[in-house]
């Protein structure tokens, strides 16, 4: 399930964002170690604002079966005519596939209801989770540059899809992920 991000959820984020493996290939606008009251800071200051503006669109994961629990976030974030997408999942639900399920509504909503021609998820090359993600959901590499994450500078390939692009690839999802 996804939820619209709130600052309510910032208590559960500091409990699971903060470990190496997560935020190593996060941008290093992420300070590390990170603080005691990081998620806090940056949904008051950061992601809510935005949101309220307009300019970027933020939720939580939940598990069906527990909609109490935010097990990670994706959004957003519109750039000079196309949107950024991030996203991270807390270690214990990695690898179960639910952030493909995540990312395929997240990329229904910024095409069919934002409206946006273009979508681009910048990575580490050595994120290679998140690169089977974009391979999985039709992306491409666009471009490859040098970029700096809490782990240091790293080449970084630029992933984009198009809208057309998105709604060809969208047809061939295999269930769970198939439009309702």
């Amino acid at each position: 399930m996804l939820r619209p991000l709130q600052l309510d959820d910032a208590e559960q984020t500091q409990r699971f964002f903060p470990h190496w493996e997560i935020v190593r290939f996060m941008t290093a606008l992420v300070p590390w170690p990170y603080p005691a009251d990081g998620a806090s800071t940056f949904y008051r200051e950061v992601a809510l604002p935005a949101m309220e503006r307009g300019e970027a669109w933020h939720w939580t994961l939940r598990l069906k079966e527990s909609p109490e629990n935010l097990i990670g976030t994706i959004g957003l974030v519109s750039k000079e005519g196309y949107a950024v997408r991030g996203f991270w999942l807390g270690l214990p639900w990695q690898r179960r596939g639910l952030m493909t399920e995540a990312v395929v509504a997240v990329n229904d909503y910024c095409f069919d209801d934002l409206g946006f021609r273009v979508l681009r998820a910048p990575k580490a090359v050595g994120n290679t989770a998140s690169r089977r993600i974009s391979e999985k959901t039709g992306m491409r590499i666009i471009a490859m540059e040098e970029r700096d994450y809490v782990s240091g500078r790293c080449l970084s390939e630029i992933w984009q899809i198009t809208a057309e692009e998105w709604r060809e690839r969208r047809q061939a999802l295999e269930p769970p992920y198939t439009k309702k």
